[in-house]
């Protein structure tokens, strides 16, 4: 059975009564290792894929190695691809880069094709920003002159200088033949340079869901010229590949009891079910999360508030930046921390607002406007306030209505389930390492059920794109996932507008979905 991506093949010596010629004989061997799911019947039976390029020089190679060699494949659709034949040598491994394409921040890994190991990642911003901050600006700029191959240039570029930077000029580029990427359905896109206008127009139809493999050169990706790219498939308009993988990586697709997903970026991502189905659906409620409503709104990095305390007597505020560095701003997990601390506080009433009394000297009023401050200005260190206006704090209580609206949507009008009935609840991305279920509870954000339920993922793009790269038989698993979704769409969801009106307190119009948020010290 062929457990990786590299596969070390001794060639039987040709004679005069066996005169298979070269490319047929080695096709043969590999024929002989490939076995589905442990089946033995189905040996062999997967077509192989030898591209007439890599049969140039192969006749010399075979007599030079004395017909032992090391050959890279990959799997597609179709069945099996010979990437690359290359001299047996051990000391000389094959990689593979994961990625997780993200639309605030990308992150790369470098994997060794024939050990499994992790030999280094790098992280950075998404170049795309400098055009436009969010998807829906990236795909409006697409329809200037130039602005689809600008925006795919600028990530291409990019891929290539941090490929340089795992490299760090002891990794030869040639020698990283696979590049699997995660990918939301816009990012996807624009990644390959593919028109996404219709993605944002009803009815909200991708140019392609599930994209063939191609090679790198074609990309203009800087890895072994024979290379192959693969992307995730995405399920629709707003359920991209990087869902898919996160599928793949916690393996919702195999448990035995139902279980939800959530990945919540630029848009709330769910899926719901275990292995006998599931419901997918997306829709916008991470931009107040991730900086799209606030000036001290930013990402997870260091100097960002990711968690707040606030003393219901004294009022006094605690913060902790990541990292321990001086504040410069708030992230998606401090902006929860805050609204759940401002509510159970009583600095801010059911509806979201601002309780002048609560909040003491902390509350302001400027130019019309009213809002809280977080950071005084000789404690931060930018040399400004950190605050939040009632406007931002608007937007906060919209951020948190939707998510529990798409929550409820899926789980009890389609799925027809209680929120008790989930076996786990999974939290991915990068919001999801950092944020306090407690307080996304308290808020109404996220469903009031047992904390114990609630499991953090981490990188699950990511993680979901390495394992692919260490193991080909998973290309099946991912068919199989994709063909058993339901995908809904909520942009179109009249269930979905009705019931986020009701979200849109604290933490909701039905205070008996929140029993715990009282034993918390809500004064409702």
């Amino acid at each position: 059975m062929i457990k990786n991506f590299v596969q070390y093949i001794e060639l039987p010596q040709p004679t005069l009564g066996n005169n298979t010629a070269d490319v047929e004989r080695l096709k043969n061997a590999i024929k002989q290792k490939i076995e589905f799911n442990g089946n033995k019947k189905n040996i062999g039976k997967s077509p192989i894929f030898f591209p007439t390029k890599l049969a140039t020089h192969l006749p010399s190679k075979l007599r030079k190695w004395n017909h032992k060699l090391k050959v890279v494949i990959f799997k597609n659709s179709i069945g099996w691809q010979i990437i690359d034949i290359v001299e047996p040598d051990r000391d000389k491994p094959c990689f593979g880069i994961a990625a997780d394409l993200g639309t605030t921040r990308i992150v790369l890994r470098l994997i060794n094709l024939e050990t499994l190991e992790t030999c280094g990642e790098v992280g950075f911003d998404n170049p795309q920003a400098s055009i436009a901050p969010d998807i829906l600006a990236r795909i409006h700029h697409t329809r200037t002159d130039r602005g689809l191959n600008e925006l795919q240039e600028l990530v291409i570029s990019a891929f290539n200088e941090n490929i340089k930077i795992l490299c760090n000029y002891k990794i030869d580029p040639e020698s990283i033949y696979i590049l699997i990427v995660a990918g939301n359905s816009a990012m996807t896109h624009l990644f390959l340079g593919i028109d996404p206008s219709f993605l944002i127009r009803e009815p909200y139809i991708p140019a392609v869901n599930a994209p063939e493999p191609l090679e790198a050169q074609e990309l203009g990706v800087d890895i072994n010229r024979c290379g192959m790219v693969y992307l995730f498939p995405n399920i629709g308009s707003y359920f991209g590949g990087d869902l898919i993988s996160g599928i793949l990586f916690s393996e919702l697709h195999k448990k035995d009891a139902p279980c939800i997903m959530v990945d919540v970026g630029t848009n709330a991502e769910v899926v719901v079910g275990y292995k006998d189905w599931l419901i997918a659906c997306a829709g916008a409620a991470g931009p107040a999360l991730e900086g799209g409503i606030s000036d001290m709104g930013m990402t997870a990095k260091p100097g960002v508030i990711d968690k707040v305390k606030i003393d219901p007597i004294t009022g006094k505020i605690d913060i902790h930046t990541i990292e321990d560095k001086p504040p410069i701003g708030i992230c998606g997990s401090g902006m929860i921390d805050l609204a759940s601390q401002l509510f159970l506080s009583g600095m801010i009433d059911i509806r979201g607002k601002f309780v002048p009394e609560k909040c003491g000297k902390r509350f302001f009023e400027k130019d019309g406007g009213v809002g809280h401050l977080i950071v005084a200005e000789s404690e931060d260190g930018i040399g400004s306030h950190i605050v939040i206006s009632q406007v931002e704090m608007n937007s906060l209580t919209s951020s948190k209505a939707a998510m529990y609206s798409i929550l409820q949507v899926i789980i009890e009008k389609t799925a027809g389930l209680q929120f008790s009935n989930l076996e786990k609840f999974y939290v991915a991305g990068t919001f999801g390492s950092f944020i306090d279920p407690k307080s996304a509870i308290s808020i109404g954000m996220l469903p009031d059920i047992n904390l114990e339920k609630f499991e953090v993922l981490g990188n699950s793009s990511l993680e979901g794109a390495s394992k692919l790269l260490t193991n080909p038989y998973l290309f099946d698993e991912i068919d199989k996932i994709r063909e058993g979704i339901t995908y809904i769409e909520l942009n179109v969801n009249q269930e979905f507008m009705n019931i986020f009106s009701g979200a849109k307190f604290y933490p909701h119009t039905d205070i008996s979905r929140f029993p715990s948020v009282l034993l918390y010290g809500a004064k409702i």
